[in-house]
């Protein structure tokens, strides 16, 4: 695990811009807890755009591997699933 500065809430609280000021300039993830138990954090833009592309990644993934599965098992109209389902 990074090392990472580990706030309560209400210092982060008493002391947001320079909370912020942490992971907008240098960098640093800020982890913040309430009652000694970690709840949130406090991260850099780039931190959470390679969380988002990492995602995306994951869904083509999941995509193409149901895709794979559609052709080998075949699919269903959408009139008849309509029918099978009743509507």
């Amino acid at each position: 695990r990074i090392n990472m500065n580990v706030i309560s809430a209400t210092a982060a609280k008493k002391d947001i811009s320079g909370t912020l000021s942490l992971a907008e300039y240098s960098k640093e993830r800020v982890v913040i807890t309430r009652q000694g138990k970690e709840v949130a954090a406090i991260v850099p833009m780039e931190d959470v755009q390679l969380l988002e592309e990492l995602e995306d990644r994951l869904d083509l993934i999941e995509a193409l591997e149901a895709l794979k599965e559609a052709d080998k098992k075949g699919t269903k109209s959408w009139n008849a699933l309509k029918e099978e389902l009743g509507f």
